[in-house]
């Protein structure tokens, strides 16, 4: 298995970020990683996503992935930059492409049955499961009764109260978003207050 996802198992969470603007990735990625998070998705929603992962690629005990990828040249320029994973939010065969020439682990959207299914075909090394609140925990363990092997990672509304649930109910990891990562406390670069975050979230899986 691929090191970020060794770290991403072992784990059992990784971050996504969606902040407007992020005042120095490498900081944002130190502090999650003090707070127990090692995996970061850093998304091509925030500007300047490339400079981003340059910045923070080499950050020491820490996995930086590009998240929100949605074509093939994305894909590529967050490979440059240094991303470890890629995420996508739906099925994206180019994406799955541009993963599996440049030997990057995928982590790639779906929700149905037949959209895992597809996702696994395509070569993703796990399938995002968005929008997860929306069936909630149950629905992963529904999921694994066809599809037993597949590496499933929630993501959309999982917070500190509910990540457990999905782990037990048969999750890889979790993805946490705004309940670790508020834009505003990423903006306004407060890691003391992001790695009391992820140090809680993190204490809520055991």
């Amino acid at each position: 298995m691929n090191a970020a996802l060794q770290a991403m198992a072992a784990d059992r969470v990784l971050t996504v970020v969606r902040a407007p603007v992020i005042p120095d990735a490498a900081r944002l990625c130190e502090a999650l990683a003090a707070g127990g998070i090692r995996c970061v998705e850093l998304t091509y929603t925030t500007p300047d996503l490339v400079t981003h992962l340059r910045r923070a690629a080499s950050t020491a005990g820490c996995f930086v992935g590009a998240g929100t990828v949605l074509t093939g040249e994305q894909a590529a320029a967050a490979v440059d930059a240094g991303a470890r994973f890629l995420v996508t939010p739906g099925i994206r065969p180019e994406v799955a492409e541009v993963a599996a020439e440049h030997h990057v682990p995928l982590v790639m959207g779906a929700f149905t049955p037949s959209e895992v299914i597809a996702a696994r075909e395509l070569g993703a090394a796990a399938v995002k499961i968005f929008p997860a609140h929306l069936l909630g925990p149950r629905y992963l363990k529904d999921l694994r009764g066809p599809l037993p092997g597949v590496p499933l990672v929630p993501s959309g509304g999982v917070n500190a109260g509910n990540a457990a649930d999905f782990l037990a109910h048969g999750a890889l990891a979790v993805s946490a978003g705004t309940d670790v990562v508020p834009p505003d406390a990423v903006a306004d670069g407060d890691w003391a207050e992001i790695t009391r975050r992820a140090r809680q979230f993190t204490e809520a899986l055991r």
